[in-house]
């Protein structure tokens, strides 16, 4: 059955929190009501196929080191580097793993859409990948991002169950009118997220370990701030979508994250309105009398 409703999808913006200059792009046309559409892999050119060798080739060679070894160890599940995955022979692997399967989408999606899929363990790919021009920086989410940054992690089983736990607590903020809070908390972990390990930090998040030029300035570079997790003040922390972070939050292990995320918000949606109120939001790169801070080896 043909599950397309244009009238539930076309025309919707997605929402974005954080800051920039450019519009979201994606051909919602194709979507059904869910946002999701069938990936068209007959579509992708062979110099689409070259710009995804090129672009997990370059970095493949810098995950030693600046990775976290979980997912050094699970992203060889992508199958061949050599061309753009086809969805279905990913999900052969992921599925029996971890019980998640990856949808396509058109681009970015409303948040309640995401939220929903998240929930149902079917994350969402987007189907287009990045032009030349953008072969160093893309500002939305593509075919690159989403596979090589965000889907192997998903073979992790804690950090999985913490995926779809995030997925069920947006589909609650929704009506609690507090999607901004939960975006930043997605922001500051899923996509820039640390995490400590005995050999030092290490990148979890996607948009880092889809990024060259982030990863090192994560992980090595002197000027942005690394704090310890505490998720009621990074609710309170801006960030900016259009250039390298100058904060980022660091776990201890993926264990802390799903413990720590694992209650009700509610509570402290709350408690965070109360100190934005009272003290303001944080910026970018600001550190806090107290904070746990990390420094570079």
């Amino acid at each position: 059955m043909d599950r397309r409703d244009k009238s539930v999808n076309q025309g919707v913006a997605p929402v974005t929190y954080g800051q920039g200059e450019r519009p979201p792009r994606g051909d919602y046309a194709k979507a059904s009501a869910d946002y999701t559409c069938e990936q068209d892999w007959a579509q992708y050119s062979a110099a689409d196929h070259d710009t995804y060798r090129r672009l997990y080739t370059r970095q493949l060679q810098q995950l030693p080191g600046l990775a976290c070894d979980e997912f050094i160890a699970a992203v060889q599940q992508l199958g061949a580097p050599d061309r753009i995955p086809r969805f279905v022979d990913v999900n052969q692997k992921l599925q029996p793993a971890t019980g998640w399967q990856i949808v396509a989408v058109p681009g970015l999606i409303p948040e309640e859409a995401f939220f929903a899929l998240l929930a149902a363990r079917r994350f969402p790919v987007t189907d287009w990948i990045r032009k030349p021009e953008e072969f160093d920086y893309v500002v939305e989410p593509d075919v690159f991002h989403d596979l090589f940054g965000h889907v192997p992690l998903l073979f992790n089983p804690v950090f999985a169950d913490y995926m779809q736990a995030y997925g069920a607590g947006g589909l609650k903020a929704s009506r609690l009118d507090a999607c901004e809070l939960l975006a930043r908390l997605y922001w500051y972990t899923v996509e820039f997220g640390l995490i400590s390990t005995p050999a030092g930090l290490r990148a979890y998040g996607a948009g880092i370990l889809s990024s060259a030029g982030e990863l090192r300035h994560s992980v090595g570079a002197p000027e942005p701030r690394r704090v310890g997790f505490d998720l009621r003040r990074l609710m309170r922390s801006q960030y900016k979508i259009d250039t390298y972070q100058a904060t980022y939050f660091v776990i201890d292990s993926f264990d802390q994250l799903f413990k720590a995320t694992e209650p009700d918000f509610t509570p402290v949606y709350r408690e965070v309105r109360a100190q934005i109120a009272s003290h303001g939001e944080v910026a970018a790169g600001q550190v806090l009398d107290g904070e746990r801070e990390f420094a570079i080896a």
